[in-house]
């Protein structure tokens, strides 16, 4: 099944287009990191993918519908860059948080046995049950991160969009928490991560696309090092190793 269709999508905010004639699809299942330079139009190829802007020119479809119009919203889960600069002053506790994630599917908007299991169950896949009683503005950055994601576990997302979500956070909590990213596409979840270190992309992921508002690599990562991608992209002079202007 196609989870995500971009097809010949442009659009900008003036005149100048920063996401230019792109297409490309991902398939259930799949693990795939989006690279750039800053300024390419990663972030904003999420939100359309995510529905919250419309192309200019071509049209985007998550599992088969209009992404505009993509009601099943639970199925995408998202996590922003700047989640821990938006969860610093809210007075929740880290389960609170999670079991947002089953209010879609809260009947009457009532909270259900099934629902408190369902989110003790997310917080241990992601390795923060004990911290379920913690005020999430306490937590570090890594694992507030961990517990959105838990949001969307609990949420039954099929699909987990992630922008940069290592920014901030410590060496040591990144490398844990790519291999949280690698058990849940193990187990069937299908990955879509915009990610700053391009060598992180390359080791942990199974697909490559590299943009700088237009693509100009999608393929798997060892294919991606052979070619000349990187260097089109981010204006890189390979006989010098310098960035052109």
């Amino acid at each position: 099944m196609t989870h995500i269709s971009v097809e010949d999508v442009s659009f900008g905010y003036t005149a100048s287009p920063v996401v230019r004639n792109m297409t490309f699809t991902v398939e259930a299942g799949e693990y795939v990191g989006v690279i750039g330079p800053n300024g390419s139009g990663k972030s904003t190829l999420l939100q359309l993918v995510l529905g919250l802007y419309e192309p200019d020119e071509g049209t985007i479809s998550l599992f088969g519908q209009p992404s505009r119009a993509f009601v099943d919203r639970d199925r995408v889960g998202y996590v922003a860059q700047d989640v821990t600069e938006n969860t610093k002053e809210m007075p929740i506790t880290v389960a609170e948080v999670v079991l947002m994630g089953r209010f879609p599917h809260a009947g009457f908007g009532r909270i259900s046995s099934d629902d408190r299991k369902r989110t003790r169950e997310a917080l241990r896949t992601v390795g923060i049950d004990h911290l379920a009683d913690r005020k999430i503005t306490k937590l570090s950055g890594g694992q507030r991160q961990r517990a959105y994601i838990a949001r969307a576990l609990a949420g039954e997302a099929d699909v987990l969009v992630l922008d940069e979500p290592t920014v901030g956070v410590d060496a040591e909590s990144v490398e844990a928490f790519f291999d949280l990213l690698e058990r849940l596409n193990d187990n069937g979840m299908t990955i879509l991560l915009v990610e700053h270190d391009i060598e992180a992309v390359l080791e942990h992921t199974d697909r490559v696309l590299c943009l700088n508002r237009e693509l100009y690599f999608d393929g798997p990562p060892e294919t991606f090092v052979e070619s000349d991608a990187l260097a089109r992209a981010y204006g890189i002079d390979t006989r010098r190793g310098e960035v052109t202007t």
